[in-house]
């Protein structure tokens, strides 16, 4: 069956014209201008992922009434059922038929190029939404599990991954306030509403432009910005232009203070804490943090301060570096402002390593990209990825590629949809969408996860494939980690699928596979020239990246001190002090460069309403990439046992099992927080092989 399919999926004359070296059946079909469908004039249109009803617009309604029909029955099914294993599996169920109309709408709703498909998917998600909000406050909903839970026989009787499960839903019921009483309930719901309401507004003031008189700027730089009659825009903060004026012009015009957007921050943030206080915590930030790695603010604060004092003396250092840079370009100011690191140290790693991105291209084709991943997979865990054809009406654009993931025992685990490539209107992010978790059904079959890895790739040519820079791959790796994630967590319940696990846990498996993407023997594989076949040199491997260590103790520390930021405004209100003077405090602590007056970066820190209070989980997530890269692939990043163990341990349990026991599963032992400084601070040590590489 799979054979047949195979055949069928690669298509008939897939040939690279302009290759003279050869590629797999995956990295030819990922080397070529897509085809377009063959003719098909009776074929059946199957609709979105094969969802018979999203073949329309329409659809979308037809599918969301379905959902909340099976809702009610679902519903009724848990509140007079016995309690006991089945009302997990109940509850499981009703939120599988949840979501898979709520998540594949939010993918629909951003990445749809037909407006008619966006708006229809937009309209699911708010009548979704406000079914989930109902069944938070369904009282006899939440009883029938508070039943379950509150019967110690029972609760003892459930396997760990049932128990936990349960436990994950009544601390959504709770944090919902429905053990409040009437008046409580309703004060929970209104302040819930309100702060997605404050969230929406500030997440889109993150990226309004700023507004100044043309005349106030001078006019030898104004070309760099966008000119709107008598005005000049600026949206963005211009980090990588070599004119300090312009860097400077850009950071004082973007950053400047807001009056509306202010007020909206401080709002969002009194709410939340208004909402914490209320079901029972007393910080927004300890509300957030339950369930992760970190457990409690307290050891997030203790994390990030040991991490500042351990990354000192190098960020002093980094900085010195800058400086002189600084001082060697523009002797007549050479004080150092916070828009200039991004700039001088892309120049010093310019001028210490040659890792100009241009000359790397060539050797990372989209297809020898895929190739090398398609090679880990099955190195690692016996896995191959093959292309199929979608049928009609499945897919959303002509350019979008399925990859079915087989494993070489356990048979097909699921579905990747590739929307690799630029479009009008599609957002300008790297990122990873479920579509449908993984579950055990009732019958005792599996369902498939399905998702998309959604990129902004050129499009290949008639005369050129898709030619990726250095970074442009190891996005691809990282975020193909979560693809691995969601097809190899092979849970029983899919509320706890893949990727659907604690914020400082989600990014491990996907970073993890950054480290894969800078080790030359991996590299090795795949990174060939797309017209001579040349491999690229191993020293041209060493050169980036080791230039990505260049000043890199300033970007932890950058890091540090973002995440502080976040964990002060969620932790004790009233706030001290305004948020801007909050502001100047912590970047004086945890960053060292000084504050610029009539500035405030918070009111463009974005990452407030997804990650609030939990900012810190990506240095904390690296950290754990990086102690599982030492312990499991150092020594041979194609071990097939440490593959295995990686798996058995880590990814098989989606958000299954505690992120901690997970963790000392693959390393052996329970890493105290200065395991998680250490493995961060030893990744900025520069490799003794690089140089004795480059010497020869």
């Amino acid at each position: 069956m799979l054979c047949a399919r195979r055949l069928g999926g690669f298509g008939a004359g897939l040939r690279v014209r302009w290759v003279s070296t050869s590629w797999s059946p995956v990295g030819a079909a990922f080397n070529v201008q897509p085809q377009g469908r063959r003719l098909d004039l009776f074929g059946e249109r199957r609709g979105l992922f094969g969802v018979p009803e999203l073949s329309a617009p329409e659809g979308f309604r037809v599918a969301q009434e379905k959902a909340l029909r099976k809702t009610e029955q679902l519903v009724g099914r848990v509140c007079s059922a016995p309690p006991g294993p089945q009302t997990v599996l109940i509850f499981d169920e009703l939120s599988d038929s949840l979501c898979r109309v709520a998540d594949l709408a939010d993918f629909v709703k951003i990445a749809h190029p037909e407006a008619a498909f966006r708006e229809a998917a937009e309209e699911a998600c708010r009548s979704i939404g406000a079914m989930v909000e109902t069944l938070n406050t369904n009282v006899e909903l939440y009883q029938s599990l508070q039943k379950l839970l509150a019967d110690k026989k029972l609760v003892d009787s459930l396997d760990p991954e049932t128990r936990r499960v349960a436990e994950l839903f009544m601390f959504d019921f709770e944090i919902s306030g429905i053990h409040l009483d009437r008046e409580k309930r309703k004060r929970a719901v209104d302040l819930n509403v309100k702060i997605l309401d404050l969230s929406s507004a500030f997440l889109m003031g993150t990226h309004l432009p700023s507004r100044i008189e043309k005349h106030l700027l001078p006019e030898h730089i104004r070309h760099h910005f966008e000119l709107a009659g008598d005005h000049v825009l600026v949206d963005g903060l211009r980090a990588e232009v070599p004119d300090d004026l312009v860097r400077e012009a850009a950071y004082k015009i973007f950053l400047y203070p807001n009056a509306g957007q202010l007020k909206c921050l401080e709002e969002l943030l009194s709410n939340r804490d208004l909402l914490a206080k209320l079901v029972g915590y007393s910080t927004y930030s300890h509300r957030a943090l339950q369930g992760t790695m970190a457990k409690n603010p307290e050891t997030v604060m203790q994390f990030l301060e040991k991490l500042s004092d351990k990354l000192s003396e190098r960020t002093i250092k980094d900085f010195e570096m800058i400086r002189g840079m600084k001082m060697k370009l523009n002797p007549q100011n050479s004080e150092l402002m916070p828009w200039d690191p991004p700039y001088y140290s892309g120049v010093l790693r310019a001028e210490r390593y040659n890792s100009e991105p241009s000359l790397y291209c060539p050797f990372f084709s989209l297809g020898a990209c895929m190739e090398g991943l398609n090679i880990l997979f099955n190195r690692l865990f016996g896995i191959s990825l093959y292309v199929e054809q979608p049928a009609k009406g499945e897919v959303w654009c002509e350019d979008v590629r399925k990859l079915a993931v087989v494993h070489e025992s356990e048979g097909l685990l699921g579905y990747i949809y590739c929307d690799f490539f630029q479009r009008a209107d599609k957002p300008h992010q790297d990122c990873h969408f479920t579509i449908r978790g993984g579950r055990l059904k009732e019958d005792g079959d599996y369902q498939l996860p399905i998702v998309v890895l959604m990129l902004n790739l050129p499009h290949p040519s008639k005369n050129l494939p898709t030619l990726l820079t250095p970074g442009m791959m190891e996005n691809l790796f990282h975020e193909m980690g979560h693809a691995m994630h969601s097809m190899l967590g092979r849970t029983r319940y899919q509320h706890v699928t893949g990727t659907r696990c604690p914020t400082d846990f989600a990014e491990v498996p996907s970073i993890l596979m950054e480290y894969f993407a800078n080790d030359y023997r991996v590299v090795h594989q795949f990174a060939r020239h797309y017209q001579t076949g040349q491999s690229l040199p191993r020293n041209m491997v060493s050169r980036l990246c080791e230039s990505k260590k260049v000043c890199a103790a300033a970007d932890v520390q950058l890091q540090v001190f973002y995440a502080a930021l976040d964990q002060i405004y969620h932790g004790k209100h009233p706030l001290r002090s305004s948020t801007t003077d909050i502001l100047r405090d912590t970047q004086e602590k945890f960053y060292g460069l000084p504050y610029v007056p009539n500035t405030a970066w918070q009111l463009r820190f974005s990452h407030l309403v997804g990650y609030g209070a939990k900012y810190y989980s990506y240095l904390v997530s690296r950290a754990v990439a990086s102690m599982v890269w030492r312990e499991c692939f150092l020594r041979d990043p194609f071990n097939r046992a440490a593959g295995e163990r990686y798996r058995r341990e880590m990814l098989a349990h989606g958000g299954g099992k505690e992120p901690l026991l997970m963790v000392q599963g693959v390393l052996q032992k329970c890493p105290s927080i200065d395991d998680f400084v250490n493995a961060l601070v030893s990744d900025l040590d520069m490799d003794l092989e690089t140089f004795l590489t480059d010497s020869k």
